[in-house]
């Protein structure tokens, strides 16, 4: 590649950011899936397509779309809150496992016997439409208030899924014969517990660390944590574990560890997050022939039609029995089994393997995936709406950035009221702040201040909170508590002493 091939690199990659986030504009105006937007942007790039563009690197995608994928479970961990998701795990576990087992054995039944594919290929499809998109779920459901055993199961099941049904997908498409039901469940439990442990080991003590040292500059933080997170995929593949595992487990616990300039830290993620959707969508798009889909319709709507009605009721209905989940709930969840790019991405592994068909197998997933989430997702909150499943507003919580000062032995807390926040009309003494700790400006209106113990806090105010080392987070536990609870926090039980932030 030359100076001028960089060039004209760059500028189509620069106008194709520019045209991904008009779409998202539109799509979150309209209700679409942005992610159908970015697909036909790179299908309009493609050889079908204005662009001309002739691509057809199946492994070139695969590892980019693993990569994307890493970057997507990255972001989504680090926005996982502890208290939602933790009593949701045994239910979301049982889905990822369970679940997954009993959509693969009914959708490959009906790919086998309605679309007349041989059992191989029926079983490629059946794990690789059986995963939930991570990507899909998170961009789909945070914006529906929807109750928080919900929210944390469908969260939780996309994390966790992708180890499965990777394994599952790579044995039915590797030479010689399947592996028995066994050897493949001892296989995934082995990997997801050496990808569970290496995300906890490498979460944990990359959140002590970032914790106790102090950066030089407040943009190495971002980068930190976001290298930390991909090392913990890294090393639990490395270990022959399930590095998707590992890397959502150690987000999730860099997400709840109440780092150093968290808002920042935040913000450059779900920028990471956005780049890794579009250019993985486009690419699927770029892959994609459709002049070749024709045939290929009517497969995708019939095994879509039985995983959507048939597969994924089942596998929820028979996963949550024993955790009584009210089936207006469980409605919903059968519903919201998000597909998007994972399943797209999944079934590249066959067209690397060579396995007989595998383009045939590709196009079905394909069609399967822009049909599907083009009906799912904008119904979805309609659904939760005529199930009644929307949430009561709740107290917001309280945006706190912490700047380390090593030097000084202290931490400086911003902390932003938003519009929910019951600090509103809190008198700045009633919050009750411990020795050590004290509000030592307001800005309200663009006008800074000094407070007096009298002021009266207001929605939309930014605090600046000086706090010594020992009580830095008894200070965070008070100012969250009072967020939620008001001035009233402690004796209503609101004391902070669990805010969700720590698992």
């Amino acid at each position: 590649m030359t100076v001028h091939h960089l060039n004209q690199l760059l500028l189509v990659c620069s106008l194709v950011l520019l045209v991904a986030v008009a779409a998202v504009r539109i799509s979150s105006r309209s209700g679409l899936p942005s992610l159908l937007v970015y697909l036909g942007i790179g299908i309009a790039m493609g050889q079908d397509g204005i662009g001309d563009i002739h691509f057809d690197n199946a492994e070139l995608t695969q590892v980019i779309g693993y990569a994307a994928l890493v970057v997507i479970l990255a972001e989504g961990g680090l926005g996982t809150k502890w208290k939602e998701i933790r009593p949701a795990l045994p239910a979301a576990s049982a889905l990822a496992l369970a679940g997954v087992a009993v959509s693969v054995g009914i959708t490959a039944t009906a790919a086998h016997y309605l679309i007349g594919l041989e059992w191989r290929q029926a079983l490629i499809i059946g794990a690789v439409v059986s995963s939930t998109d991570a990507a899909a779920v998170f961009s789909v459901l945070r914006r529906i208030p929807l109750p928080a055993r919900v929210t944390g199961t469908l969260e939780a099941e996309s994390g966790f899924n992708d180890a499965p049904v990777v394994i599952l997908v790579v044995s039915f498409s590797t030479a010689g014969p399947i592996d028995h039901w066994y050897v493949l469940l001892g296989v995934i439990l082995l990997e997801l517990a050496i990808g569970a442990a290496i995300g906890l080991a490498v979460g944990w003590l990359g959140a002590w660390g970032l914790r106790r040292v102090a950066l030089p500059a407040s943009g190495l933080y971002p980068i930190a944590v976001m290298a930390i997170a991909v090392g913990a995929y890294a090393a639990g593949a490395i270990a022959h574990g399930s590095g998707f595992l590992a890397v959502y487990l150690a987000s999730m616990v860099l997400g709840n560890a109440r780092l150093p300039h968290w808002p920042a830290t935040r913000g450059f993620a779900e920028g990471l997050g956005w780049i890794a959707q579009i250019g993985m969508f486009v690419l699927l798009g770029l892959l994609v022939t459709p002049s070749e889909l024709g045939d290929d319709i009517v497969p995708a709507l019939v095994i879509g039609l039985v995983l959507t009605m048939a597969a994924r009721p089942l596998s929820v209905v028979l996963c949550l029995m024993p955790f009584r989940v009210p089936w207006r709930e469980q409605t919903l969840m059968s519903w919201a089994g998000l597909r998007g790019a994972v399943p797209i991405i999944l079934a590249t592994i066959p067209m690397v393997e060579g396995v007989a068909a595998s383009r045939k197998i590709f196009n079905i997933v394909f069609v399967l995936v822009v049909v599907y989430t083009l009906i799912q997702g904008p119904t979805l909150p309609w659904l939760a709406r005529k199930l009644h499943l929307g949430q009561e507003d709740e107290a917001a919580d309280l945006g706190i950035e912490s700047a380390p000062l090593e030097r000084l032995r202290g931490h400086l807390l911003s902390v932003t009221i938003p519009k929910g926040s019951r600090m509103h009309g809190v008198e700045v003494a009633e919050l009750r702040l411990p020795a050590g700790a004290a509000v030592t400006l307001v800005v309200r209106d663009g006008k800074s201040f000094v407070p007096l113990p009298t002021t009266v806090l207001r929605r939309g105010d930014e605090l600046l909170v000086v706090a010594t080392d020992p009580v830095r987070d008894a200070a965070e536990r008070r100012l969250r508590a009072v967020g939620h609870g008001g001035k009233l926090a402690g004796w209503l039980g609101t004391d902070g002493g669990d805010d969700g932030r720590s698992p």
